[in-house]
């Protein structure tokens, strides 16, 4: 059975609300001394970008109607296989620009879904 794209979307919402709430009151010089919330951020990007991944093999179109997913999926590839390259200063801008507009997007992509049969 094929798995209901809203979930990969509501693992995304998730995943960054996690990090909104984690980062919430922080300073990009609190995150890059904090090496939990470093590790906590980095996770919840690393599942984020894997429900991009799952989303655009389940329905593809979908995934496409999200600005950037290949760069979210690249992101998450980077966290993963290239650790020891990530700047925190990225990571935070990405936290800061990126992601409240991220949660729009898939807001909207939820509520355009309709309920299953």
């Amino acid at each position: 059975m094929r798995r209901d794209p809203r979930v990969c979307l509501q693992d995304m919402r998730e995943a960054a609300g996690r990090i909104q709430v984690f980062t919430a009151g922080k300073t990009l010089k609190h995150y890059s001394r904090d090496p939990l919330l470093r590790s906590a951020v980095e996770r919840q990007f690393e599942i984020l970008g894997e429900a991009v991944t799952r989303l655009s093999k389940i329905k593809k179109e979908l995934a496409g109607q999200i600005p950037n997913h290949r760069r979210i999926i690249g992101f998450r590839n980077q966290l993963i296989h290239g650790y020891d390259t990530i700047k925190d200063a990225i990571v935070w801008d990405i936290v800061k620009k990126d992601l409240p507009v991220l949660m729009q997007e898939i807001e909207n992509l939820l509520a355009s879904l309709s309920k299953p049969k």
